[in-house]
């Protein structure tokens, strides 16, 4: 649900990186440049960034039990 602070992989740290990618990657930018140009060179580091999907927002729409 919340991107993870480090990759699962390797163990480096990924959770800064993750509002500059999202952000640039909607704007249009292609996501292998941008992983690329962030520094992720791990298959690990960025499979972590390219398959995490951001659930939060439909998560809080339900009551706690």
């Amino acid at each position: 649900m919340i991107i993870p602070v480090r990759c699962f992989g390797c163990g480096k740290p990924l959770g800064q990186l993750w509002e500059e990618y999202k952000k640039r990657t909607g704007a249009g930018e292609d996501a292998r440049t941008v992983l690329d140009e962030l520094g992720l060179e791990r298959y690990c580091c960025r499979a972590t960034l390219l398959g995490h999907a951001e659930m939060l927002p439909e998560v809080t729409k339900f009551k706690k039990a």
